[in-house]
């Protein structure tokens, strides 16, 4: 593939938010002159009316017993509903899909097994063990190889996971996930929670409710939004990726336990109150003076959002964060500070026969890093420091068939040479953290839980130059990436 010069990728990434820009324009204008018809199925059947949910239970509507003539793994077994039920493509929810997981998983079209008398039941079990699996494999060709590597990486498995996920009572339910990766060649614990939900009324509205017990802050959130949740939802991990990240995009997964409880009043306001606490893998406990970044006490995630459909168009706007201190080696002395605050929208539009779905997630997070500035070997220069994040991307269904992403991604942030210290291919000569560019992806699906992805990313500036960005003579479009995948759930 031919390489492509720094200019050449400022203006690829640039235009792939003017696209974005032109695509919300164009749909503003349609729903302002109600020029937007209604889509037909299957689209129409994934974008299902916002019901109570006390009236969420299957069997249902008309168009819930439609979808039943199209069946296929996972919780579509459960429900009895094809995957574009609740997913406009693997992992987008569509308003349905959102209702599943804040009802706890539990809504089922199946014949349990029950026991117990009149007054009470004392079990209800699915027939079959709610078990499903999800494969990947990929090749991976950056435009420049890394020094001493062959290009063109196949990965076989690059990802396999199983999944135990459904109903355990009708008010409990849980998803759990042990994965397989390729790069650790390890078996481990990868998303996991278990939801309890129900339903009351409050100021005449009614409030669904429920209780979390999960160990990845934003993998309980229901909006593509969020860092467990957002795009690109498959990416290459043979490729370079840059250095800086947020805590709160995934730093904590896998290495924290979090309790919390969140409420859905009226179809219109959801908030969420989650602490979490350090329960790390793979070391012993109770965690003793060999941990890392272990909490100095509890962990608090937050999360407000208000949706509302305005006519065939639906709008989420939200915020999201956390504050967590961490000792960045043992269990005690110094510790360091990240405050965590987002912001984000998701706006879904019918568009001909499919539907147009927009993203976009800006993350500010203060540190303060009292113990890597006064350790006796600092890994930081400066007392405070900022990391700023911006996500946006467009994604074109026209079908369930097939789906268009254009995205763009951009960090900044504080330079700090001990931080981001130089280092071949990986480091930042200048010890910034800024990198930006944008990411195209066409994704075919031949199956409903079937995909084959195509994706190439671009780079403006990785970690923090276009030219020579670590010191050693690498360029920031060496690393752009051609990724192909397969990725298929059953």
């Amino acid at each position: 593939m031919a390489r492509i010069v720094g200019s050449t990728t400022s203006r690829v990434a640039i235009l792939a938010v003017v696209a974005i820009a032109v695509s919300l324009s164009s749909l503003a204008a349609r729903a302002e002159t109600g020029e937007v018809p209604a889509p037909p199925p299957p689209i129409r059947d994934a974008l299902l009316p916002y019901l109570d949910a006390r009236h969420v239970a299957l069997p249902a509507s008309a168009e819930l017993r439609a979808l039943r003539s199209r069946r296929i793994p996972g919780f579509s077994r459960q429900t009895k509903l094809a995957c574009s039920a609740c997913h406009y493509g693997f992992p987008q929810l569509t308003p349905f899909g959102r209702l599943f997981k804040l009802n706890g998983y539990t809504l089922t079209g199946l014949t349990t097994i029950d026991a117990g008398d009149t007054s009470r039941s004392s079990l209800k079990l699915a027939p079959f063990p709610p078990i499903s699996a999800m494969a990947v494999a990929s090749l991976t060709h950056l435009t420049t190889a890394l020094p001493g590597t062959q290009n063109n990486s196949a990965v076989f498995p690059d990802q396999l996971s199983v999944f135990l996920a459904g109903e355990i009572t009708p008010r409990l339910g849980a998803f759990v996930q042990l994965t397989y990766a390729a790069p650790d060649g390890s078996i481990g614990l990868d998303n996991t929670e278990f939801r309890f939900a129900d339903r009351t009324h409050l100021f005449s509205q009614e409030l669904l409710f429920g209780v979390t017990l999960n160990n990845n802050p934003t993998m309980q959130d229901v909006w593509n939004t969020v860092p467990a949740w957002s795009f690109p939802f498959m990416t290459s991990s043979a490729a370079p990726t840059p250095t800086a990240s947020t805590m709160v995009e995934g730093a904590l997964g896998q290495q924290v336990v979090g309790l919390g409880g969140y409420g859905l009043w009226h179809q219109l306001v959801y908030a969420e109150v989650t602490a979490y606490r350090s329960a790390q893998q793979g070391v012993s406990s109770p965690l003793d003076g060999s941990g890392g970044n272990v909490a100095h006490n509890v962990i608090p995630y937050w999360r407000v959002a208000l949706q509302h459909k305005f006519g065939p168009t639906y709008f989420m706007l939200g915020t999201y964060g956390l504050s967590a201190r961490l000792y960045p080696t043992g269990i005690s002395g110094p510790t360091d500070q990240y405050s965590d605050a987002a912001a984000d929208l998701q706006i879904e539009q019918p568009v001909n026969q499919g539907v147009v779905v927009v993203r976009s997630t800006f993350i500010h997070e203060s540190q303060t890093l009292n113990a890597l500035v006064i350790g006796d070997e600092p890994g930081a220069s400066n007392l405070h420091n900022t990391l700023k994040v911006f996500r946006a991307n467009a994604s074109y269904m026209p079908s369930t068939r097939a789906t268009f992403t254009l995205g763009y991604f951009n960090t900044t942030g504080t330079s700090d040479l001990l931080l981001y210290p130089s280092d071949p291919i990986t480091g930042s000569a200048i010890g910034s953290p800024q990198s930006y560019g944008g990411i195209g992806e066409f994704d075919f699906n031949a199956w409903q839980n079937t995909r084959l992805g195509l994706q190439y990313t671009v780079y403006g500036k990785f970690n923090g130059a276009s030219n020579s960005y670590d010191g050693a003579g690498r360029n920031a479009t060496d690393n752009n990436t051609l990724f192909l995948f397969a990725w298929v759930a059953f």
